[in-house]
């Protein structure tokens, strides 16, 4: 069974582990750097970052086993020229992160996606959606990010940037436009900020989720808020794509015990079309797994990539 070399980039870290053929993360093998602040200013801190997680996982015994890598990373990227321009680290901004893993590795079979479209690729592939044509599988968190699976398949689209749902504009706001979309209203930060603003005295989302349980009105209001949102833009997805299944994961989404029924609710509040309105919405059923699983199945199951 071959074993393939899994790379997670994000804003807040970069994470590596070697990912059996059966979608196993070898745990022995997960490394993990800090990216953060200090990637966001220096290329040189982001590489230095990359290098470390994945030297770490060419440590490992397994490791002569290794016949590829899989990365996924923050986006938007450009497939065609080989690049990333991660938003929250923008000294990577036209970054060729699979040269910059081959010339790391010696591996010549280096292939890179969206880290949304990853995380769809997991849950399609062992997760909530397996088996399912058509699936729109999202992140909230400190952002909001999805990836599609249309009639089987993962939908990349023309740079490698379809199921951005997080930059969707689902309100009118005056101010920048950022503040409009599904990100800029749901995201945890974005949510908790909105409540502070309104009285509430709590900092994290975890405080917030406390909030939720006890009843505390703006805490109520303000996870209403988030999976409005989240609602708003997936009824959209669905409208245009004709979606079976909403598969929601992400810290940000444990905020509530019935998020998923909340988001559901605001879909049939606002779709148009009534097929719309039947998307079923579930939790992901991978949990922190998916990104790195996800980022393997480039490597082992590329049947699925569109």
């Amino acid at each position: 069974m071959t074993v393939a070399l899994a790379i997670d980039l994000g804003g807040t870290k970069v994470e590596a582990a070697l990912v059996r053929g059966d979608g196993r993360v070898l745990e022995h093998t997960r490394t993990r750097a800090a990216t953060g602040a200090g990637a966001a200013a220096d290329r040189a801190v982001g590489e230095a970052a990359i290098a470390a997680a994945v030297r770490g996982c060419m440590e490992a015994p397994e490791w002569r086993e290794v016949s590829a890598a899989g990365i996924g990373s923050a986006g938007p990227v450009d497939l065609a020229k080989g690049t990333i321009a991660p938003i929250n680290l923008p000294s990577l901004r036209d970054f060729a992160i699979a040269a910059f893993v081959r010339g790391l590795t010696g591996l010549e079979e280096v292939a890179f996606r969206l880290d949304g479209t990853c995380i769809a690729l997991a849950e399609s592939w062992l997760g909530a959606a397996r088996g399912v044509r058509n699936v729109l599988v999202l992140v909230v968190s400190t952002g909001v990010g999805g990836g599609v699976i249309a009639d089987g398949r993962l939908l990349s689209g023309a740079g490698g940037n379809a199921g951005h749902l997080g930059q969707l504009v689902v309100e009118r706001v005056e101010g920048p436009v950022e503040a409009a979309t599904v990100e800029g209203i749901a995201a945890g930060p974005r949510t908790t900020a909105w409540a502070r603003s309104r009285g509430w005295r709590g900092e994290t989302g975890e405080d917030l989720a406390r909030s939720y349980r006890d009843g505390d009105p703006v805490a109520v209001a303000a996870v209403g808020r988030s999976a409005r949102a989240v609602g708003l833009g997936l009824v959209n997805a669905s409208t245009l794509l004709d979606l079976e299944l909403a598969v929601i994961g992400g810290g940000f989404a444990a905020v509530a015990e019935d998020y998923p029924d909340l988001v559901a609710a605001a879909i049939k509040e606002h779709a148009v079309n009534a097929y719309a309105a039947e998307i079923a919405v579930v939790r992901a059923g991978l949990g922190g797994d998916a990104p790195l699983i996800g980022a393997a199945a480039l490597v082992h199951r590329a049947d699925l990539l569109g």
